[in-house]
C-alpha cells in the first residue's frame, strides 16, 4: 500500500482550512478534546506542533496562554498569521528536524493530528521532549489506530504501514499520506522519548455534534476517530 504521494498542505491549505474550521471531526471532536485536556491555560507558555491554520493557538491564547506555532507549510502559516496577527510568534519548521527553540523552554506542548504523518518517531518526540520543562505535557492526537484496521482489513494491525486516503476540503481534492502505528508501538516511542503516558482519551463529540451532523451519525451515538494521550515529561 506505500504509495508516492506526498502530504502538500501548500496545494490545498485554504481549502483545508476552510473545511475544518466548521467541520464534525475537528470543530466538534478534534479541537473541543484538545481544549479539554489542555484544561486551565492561563499563564502557560504552550507551542503549538504543527499548527495549521492557528485555529487551536487561537483558542489557548482567548483562554490566556502565551501561544508560539510551527508548521511545515508555508501557506498554513500564512493563514495563522492572518487568523492571529502580525506579532504572533510563527515559523516555517519541520518537526522530523530540530525546532528553532531552546531547551525547556514550554510548560505545555501541543500536537494534534501531526505524529500520524511520520514513519519515524524518535527524533520528533525527542525534539518535543527537548523544548518542554521537566513536569510539562505534551499532548497529542493521531489517527485512532483502528482506523487503518477497518479500512485495511487484510493488512496487518501489528505492522507500521504506510496508508493513503482521498479528501474532499471544500470542493477541493486532496491525499494525506499517514504512517499507521499500532498502540503499543505509540506508547513504547512515548516512554523511550522520556515521557509518561498521564492520560489516553477516546473522547465523545462535543455538545452539539449529532445534532448538527445527523447524518454522519445515523442511530450511533458516539465514533472512534482519533486517540488523544496527556504525556508527561519526566
Amino acid at each position: 500500500m506505500a504509495t508516492d504521494v506526498t502530504n502538500d498542505y501548500d496545494s490545498f491549505a485554504e481549502a483545508y482550512a476552510a473545511e475544518n474550521e466548521t467541520s464534525l471531526i475537528n470543530a466538534y471532536y478534534a479541537r473541543p478534546a484538545i481544549l479539554d485536556l489542555a484544561a486551565d491555560v492561563t499563564g502557560r507558555r504552550i507551542l503549538d506542533a504543527g499548527c495549521g491554520a492557528g485555529p487551536v493557538s487561537a483558542a489557548l491564547r482567548d483562554r490566556g496562554a502565551e501561544v508560539r506555532g510551527f508548521d511545515a507549510s508555508v501557506k498554513m502559516i500564512e493563514l495563522a498569521r492572518q487568523r492571529l496577527g502580525a506579532d504572533a510568534d510563527l515559523r516555517v519548521a519541520d518537526l522530523s528536524k530540530p525546532l528553532p527553540y531552546p531547551d525547556a523552554e514550554f510548560d505545555d506542548v501541543i500536537a494534534a493530528l501531526v505524529l500520524h504523518y511520520l514513519e519515524d518517531w524518535s527524533t520528533p518526540l525527542a525534539e518535543l521532549r527537548r523544548v518542554l520543562k521537566p513536569g510539562g505535557r505534551l499532548i497529542v492526537a493521531v489517527n485512532h489506530p483502528i482506523i487503518f484496521e477497518l479500512v485495511h482489513p487484510e493488512s496487518s494491525y501489528f505492522a507500521i504501514t504506510r496508508w493513503s486516503e482521498e479528501y474532499d476540503f471544500a470542493g477541493q481534492k486532496a491525499t494525506l499520506t499517514y504512517w499507521h502505528r499500532p498502540l503499543h508501538a505509540m506508547t513504547d516511542a512515548f516512554t523511550a522519548a522520556g515521557f509518561r503516558t498521564a492520560v489516553i482519551s477516546e473522547p465523545y463529540p462535543a455538545p452539539g455534534a449529532r445534532e448538527r451532523f445527523p447524518e454522519e451519525f445515523g442511530d450511533k451515538h458516539a465514533f472512534l476517530c482519533f486517540l488523544f494521550f496527556v504525556l508527561e515529561a519526566v
